[in-house]
């Protein structure tokens, strides 16, 4: 049986991070948590620390503005995979220098888990500054002549409700059942992937030869639906038919203006996708990218039909 590589999780206690550090141990890698000093006593982080012991997952302290001690940490590990999101992913820049100095790494995954911004045009701000950063983590890589693969997966599952109510929407909130509030004229396609699918798919290309220097897409053909198709499947499982409001473009652009910079990170972020229809706009060209869904067909991949039906009895 071939040694199964050793995984460091950067970010780990993250929203996606979390689900990436248990599919890695549970797929048998040993796996690793960088963990500063001060998560240790959050009481935020205590509970999702706990279940990383509980799965044997091992910590590494260390900050990544502390150059030595990450590359310690990088060292004694294969593969680092990037979870961080916000602010710290412009930070990933010290990880770069850090796995290079340390010279041992076979693989990087740096912090993706979106839209390809390589392949991303019109995008207003601030959306167009995030993905500008993350383009620019994307050169830095490439660069320094680091084995990569970017892992693109569009758009959590748990981030749905945005585009069902992205004046009001949260992580994991149920679905409007009255009226709902429509960006553009509904019909530009978006892929969805439910987290532990994204973490799943990850921990499987993290290693393989085939992924090498590649961009890895979560495009399952069950998760390919527009805003209208997502409200009439909404519409079939709880018998009831929305009040549909369509905002033509030009009344989201001036709703991004007046937005408050929270609800502007989400607005232009929808403009880009459900507006723009940035994720279905290009083929997937064998020079740069694999399909993850036909790489891996062994993973379940959860059907978005399939993942609503949580929500109609609430």
């Amino acid at each position: 049986m071939a040694v199964k590589s050793k995984i460091l999780i950067i970010g780990g206690t993250g929203y996606i991070g979390k689900y990436v550090v248990e599919a890695s141990a549970k797929a048998g890698h040993p796996t690793f948590a960088l963990v500063r000093e001060n998560t240790i006593s959050d009481p935020k982080r205590a509970a999702i620390l706990e279940s990383f012991k509980s799965l044997g997952v091992g910590f590494l302290y260390a900050d990544l503005h502390d150059h030595q001690r990450l590359v310690d940490a990088i060292k004694q590990v294969d593969i680092v995979i990037s979870t961080v999101g916000g602010d710290f992913v412009a930070h990933q820049v010290k990880i770069i220098a850090a796995i290079k100095e340390a010279g041992n790494i076979k693989r990087f995954l740096p912090s993706e888990f979106g839209s390809d911004v390589d392949r991303l045009h019109g995008v207003v701000e601030p959306a167009a500054s995030f993905y500008s950063s993350k383009a620019e983590i994307r050169r830095a890589v490439e660069a320094e002549g680091i084995p990569y693969t970017y892992l693109v997966c569009n758009v959590y599952a748990g981030y749905l409700n945005y585009f069902l109510n992205p004046f009001g929407g949260s992580v994991s909130a149920s679905p409007p059942r009255d009226k709902i509030v429509i960006l553009g004229d509904g019909n530009p396609k978006v892929f969805f992937s439910e987290e532990e699918n994204v973490a799943a798919y990850t921990i499987k290309a993290a290693d393989d030869p085939r992924t090498l220097n590649k961009i890895v897409y979560l495009r399952s053909p069950a998760n390919s639906l527009s805003c209208n198709e997502i409200v009439s499947l909404w519409e079939r499982k709880i018998g009831q038919t929305l009040e549909k409001i369509y905002l033509p473009e030009k009344e989201v652009l001036e709703k991004i203006r007046e937005a408050s910079m929270s609800s502007k990170s989400i607005l232009s972020l929808l403009h880009a996708l459900s507006v723009k229809g940035q994720m279905a706009n290009f083929e997937i060209d064998a020079s740069f990218g694999v399909e993850a869904t036909e790489l891996y067909p062994d993973v379940k991949c959860t059907a978005i039909d399939e993942y609503l039906d949580q929500f109609v009895s609430e």
